[in-house]
């Protein structure tokens, strides 16, 4: 069995790759970046270092390396013989990858098992992203008879690695890789880490609601409170209350919107906030913040919940302390960071939330993010 894996990085080889190597595929990793993939060429191996409550070790031996914008023609035949696709590139590049992966895919001979296409980012559905952009691009008219295209909800810490590790990744003891097993018609592939789920909608938002908006959370109030690491800031009592009562409403919504059980849940809620506690990962409260502008839109991990939520009437007050706490969130070279100051320095109130949320004037959160926003403004 062979896959081939679009994003080299740490999450690449310390998450996905890792899952696909222990299920017995041979796995060729593509990437763009030249040091990377002449380091994986060189080596035999790496070592994948979990930290926690369960510490381990797992050496990952047997794998390949292309460089995707060097190697095309051979990269179009990997694909071409491949069983499985993954992508791990992050959302907004995956337009990039799309015309080598629509290549490898019309390369396949008539008759071959279809290629399992499946994109793990940290966003929603983002395997039907990259199945539109696959479509846009593709020549031909067998599709549908040499690919199928499932989404899925990806969930592992790979904190920034300490310097001099080379190849070899630290991962946090969790992981949770769930797919939506409908596109395969029950002939799914046998990859022990993989949830196979026939609604995927409520695990990705159990996740990014719970997960994304937690950790976010302490990033932007752990910021403003001076600590540098994640686990630090949940150490402090003030940004613990305030993860927490994230937590809270977030999981209220879960419950109420998919029909978590209120304990199971309430254990998952509880479980992230270990998972952020964990000292062994030594994550930065400004890379887990950065990013502000995407990580404050419409459907995103903080006015995503705060507006269905407010829909509902219930209460958002947590969440909002949060979006506020973004709004003050200025660390150094962060573009998105300053293009948000220069938002809020720019335009008013009012035009400044429709920029920064998408929320419309009518909607029944927008007069508290308005007020959040003017609350900011004047402190610039």
């Amino acid at each position: 069995m062979k896959a081939v894996h679009f994003g080299a990085g740490n999450i690449g080889r310390g998450f996905v790759g890792l899952l696909l190597h222990e299920a017995g595929y041979e796995v060729v990793f593509a990437d763009v970046a030249d040091e990377l993939i002449a380091s994986l060429q060189e080596a035999d191996s790496y070592t994948v270092r979990t930290v926690g409550q369960s510490p381990d070790e797992t050496v990952v031996d047997g794998f390949r390396a292309i460089d995707s914008t060097k190697d095309a023609d051979a990269l179009a035949a990997e694909i071409a013989s491949a069983d499985v696709v993954t992508t791990a590139v992050g959302a907004h590049i995956l337009r990039f990858v799309a015309p080598a992966i629509a290549a490898g895919i019309a390369a396949r001979p008539d008759g071959a098992p279809r290629v399992a296409v499946m994109a793990c980012e940290n966003a929603l559905n983002a395997t039907d992203l990259l199945e539109q952009e696959i479509r846009a691009g593709y020549q031909g008219e067998d599709l549908e008879d040499k690919a199928l295209f499932a989404n899925t909800a990806v969930d592992r810490i790979v904190p920034v690695q300490p310097a001099g590790t080379g190849l070899d990744v630290i991962v946090e003891d969790f992981h949770e890789w769930a797919v939506d097993r409908r596109p395969f018609d029950g002939h799914e592939p046998d990859v022990p880490g993989i949830t196979w789920v026939e609604d995927l909608g409520p695990y990705i938002e159990r996740k990014l609601f719970t997960v994304n908006t937690g950790h976010a959370t302490a990033a932007w109030h752990g910021w403003a409170a001076g600590h540098a690491r994640i686990a630090d800031a949940v150490s402090d009592s003030r940004v613990h209350g305030r993860v927490k009562a994230v937590l809270s409403e977030t999981s209220a919504l879960l419950v109420a919107k998919h029909g978590f059980d209120e304990d199971t849940q309430a254990e998952y809620a509880a479980k992230a906030m270990n998972r952020f506690a964990n000292p062994h990962l030594p994550d930065p409260v400004e890379r887990v913040g950065r990013a502000p502008l995407r990580k404050l839109s419409r459907h995103e991990r903080i006015i995503g919940p705060a507006a269905e939520l407010a829909e509902l009437g219930l209460g958002t007050d947590g969440l909002l302390a949060s979006f506020s706490a973004a709004l003050a969130f200025t660390p150094d070279g962060d573009d998105e960071a300053d293009r948000l100051q220069e938002i809020l320095r720019s335009q008013g109130p009012e035009s400044a939330a429709t920029a920064i949320t998408g929320l419309e004037e009518s909607h029944p959160l927008f007069a508290q993010v308005r007020d959040a926003i003017a609350a900011r403004q004047s402190a610039l």
